[in-house]
């Protein structure tokens, strides 16, 4: 946020915040923008206001998982096995993503732009930090040239998307994760 603007608006950016981070823990992407309102002690248009979107709120409360997880591409950049690299820092996507609520849907991809960064910027930091891992593992041939860091985010989206009403949803999104990057072949 801006430096230039008001302390009062700082505060309430920084209340509303707050309370989206508890709100959408609790409650998921789909976390009341009126309660998170109500909550924080400000109208819905001053919410409105900060978080234009309630995309925009979920990518907010969403970026210091973030830049977590760019970090952690960051430190397996330099790993021997690059396809492992890149499954390792997948695999701790989708338990993000498990552990907190919202951040699955604050990457999901604008339907008119599947394969490009968009506009949100959670997801652009994670191809950035991807993109690196996904031509090493590229490049050690361990994954076909054809992949996008697109295609794998879209992917550990869907399987926690798909799991999260399960009783041990980090147990079933691990299994699903495990199956869709191993195939459904036995190891010979």
């Amino acid at each position: 946020m801006p430096e230039r603007r008001r302390a009062d608006a700082r505060r309430n950016h920084a209340r509303i915040l707050a309370v989206a981070e508890q709100e959408v823990a609790a409650h998921g992407a789909g976390a009341s923008l009126e309660q998170i309102a109500r909550i924080a002690g400000v109208g819905s248009a001053t919410v409105r206001r900060h978080f234009p979107t309630r995309q925009a709120l979920v990518e907010a409360v969403s970026r210091e998982r973030v830049e977590a997880l760019v970090a952690r591409a960051h430190d397996l950049a330099d790993r021997e096995d690059g396809g492992q690299a890149l499954l390792d820092w997948l695999a701790d996507v989708v338990a993000y993503c498990v552990s907190a609520r919202g951040l699955a849907a604050a990457l999901t991809y604008e339907e008119d732009e599947p394969r490009s960064l968009t506009e949100n910027s959670c997801t652009a930091a994670l191809e950035n930090a991807g993109g690196p891992l996904l031509q090493r593992a590229v490049r050690d041939g361990a994954v076909d040239a054809g992949v996008h860091v697109a295609d794998l985010i879209t992917l550990a989206v869907g399987v926690v998307l798909a799991t999260e009403h399960r009783a041990d949803q980090e147990a079933a999104a691990g299994r699903l994760f495990t199956l869709a990057v191993r195939g459904l072949a036995p190891r010979v």
